[in-house]
């Protein structure tokens, strides 16, 4: 099979020249968008402590915790920089993995190649192999990896981001081989358990996989060795799609059409700071309040009627007390936010407004129903239709099929640029412009440490 080595000669071998137009335009819109997701996180109390106790940590000033004001060791600035690109969940994300590479990918890539004094080319390089190596053992084992209780941006994140760093350090291929297999080695656990049980301790497996890929990269620069076959694993069973998987992997998925097809092709962008299955739902029911413009005390009742993961993964309501990481995955929190705030981003998800009790009153209104011909349509369509019942007897119905950010229905720079303004919690818009005019030509940048000096 050797589908590890294959993986990891394609990592090591991929160069800026090689690489598509539209690969390389698709590379600087996930810088882009990775940048909004680092200001919106900014905004939440829990990435507050968590920059405070890792700037605590002192160490060497290697790279830039972007967007806090200070510099750190590279491992640690990489799981802040993960943290922020994780916590406000609204980052990118592969459809066919449930996975977010940006998470555990850029935090690396930025803080390598700024420690290094890297360009541009070098961080689009970087930015495709890791994704290429994060996304395809995510999507060989979807969604059974995650039902097994994992969570795949920390596992597989773990994987793109060593290839990201390997290919920074420039390591051959057999460096780029023992980087990959020692990442399978240090990952973290990445447990589905804090996510459904709402712990904030979830906001770090992007910054966790990011630090543990660098470590992974680090010691195969030294010579230290990793399973060859770490992906795929052998007759003795212990590969990492072996080990945690219910069900059988498709291991073609790993390595089938390398250079042909580029993974990050694939990804979607979020418009809203939730999971990605209540997106139809936020889409649909802004667009009534647009279309309508009733309020809240018009409202007799919402139901949502989406496909079976949704339901199971973002069904639920806020319990008492419940964190922002509940509401960013619960569709009645998701819905009534969207109705009172005309918004889901950065705000909604601040203890205040999570704890207001008109918000608290409206999720009750709101029900979550599965339809089996949605959940029929389901991967392929992650359709939600709401239906408003308004206490004058009018019932308003709108039904999303493919949220916006797919790249059936992209998320373009200007969106993107967009997204940035509504995340950048006042910030003065020539700074903006800046950063959005210095990603959009990265190519051309001498030395990524400019772009992280502003950031």
């Amino acid at each position: 099979m050797d589908h590890t080595r294959k993986l990891a000669h394609f990592c090591s071998k991929l160069s800026f020249d090689s690489l598509p137009g539209e690969v390389v335009e698709k590379a600087k819109l996930c810088v882009l968008d990775y940048i909004s997701n680092i200001y919106g996180s900014l905004e939440l109390d829990a990435v507050k402590a968590v920059v405070e106790y890792v700037k605590s940590l002192d160490g060497p000033k290697a790279a830039t915790a972007l967007g806090c004001g200070f510099k750190t060791g590279l491992q640690n600035a990489a799981f802040v920089n993960g943290t922020t690109a994780e916590a406000i969940e609204a980052q990118d994300g592969l459809r066919f993995g449930g996975n977010h590479p940006v998470s555990a990918v850029l935090p690396v890539a930025i803080a390598l190649a700024e420690k290094l004094k890297l360009g541009g080319r070098a961080l689009i390089e970087a930015v495709v192999a890791g994704y290429e190596a994060a996304d395809r053992p995510a999507a060989a084992m979807h969604p059974w990896h995650t039902l097994s209780g994992f969570l795949p941006t920390g596992t597989c994140g773990t994987f793109g981001a060593a290839a990201a760093a390997a290919k920074l350090m420039g390591l051959n291929e057999e460096g780029m081989l023992n980087a990959i297999g020692n990442a399978g080695y240090v990952l973290p656990l990445s447990m589905a358990e804090q996510l459904m049980g709402g712990y904030t301790i979830k906001i770090v497996q992007g910054g966790q996989a990011a630090s543990a890929g660098i470590m992974a990269a680090g010691l195969a620069s030294k010579g230290i060795t990793g399973c060859p076959e770490v992906l795929e694993g052998s007759a003795l069973k212990g590969g990492f799609t072996q080990i945690t998987s219910r069900a059988d992997p498709n291991l073609d998925k790993l390595s089938d059409g390398l250079g042909e097809h580029y993974s990050i092709m694939d990804i979607y962008f979020k418009p809203y700071s939730a999971c990605r299955h209540t997106h139809g739902a936020a889409q649909a029911t802004l667009k009534l309040i647009r279309e309508h413009g009733f309020g809240a005390g018009e409202i007799e009742s919402i139901a949502v009627h989406t496909y079976g993961v949704a339901e199971l993964a973002v069904g639920k309501g806020v319990p008492d007390g419940g964190s922002f990481v509940s509401a960013q995955f619960s569709l009645p929190y998701v819905v009534a936010a969207c109705i009172l705030d005309g918004d889901l981003g950065p705000g909604q998800l601040t203890e205040r407004r999570i704890a207001d009790s008109a918000v608290i009153d409206l999720t009750k209104r709101v029900s979550v129903k599965l339809d089996e011909e949605l959940n029929k349509a389901y991967p392929e369509k992650t359709s939600s239709r709401v239906e408003i019942s308004l206490k004058d007897g009018r019932e308003l119905v709108w039904q999303t099929d493919i949220p916006k950010g797919d790249p059936r229905d992209p998320m373009e720079a200007d969106d993107l640029a967009e997204k940035l303004s509504r995340f950048a919690g006042g910030r003065k818009p020539e700074r903006l412009e800046k950063i959005i005019g210095m990603v959009m030509e990265l190519e051309k940048l001498r030395d990524v440490g400019e772009l992280a000096s502003i950031i």
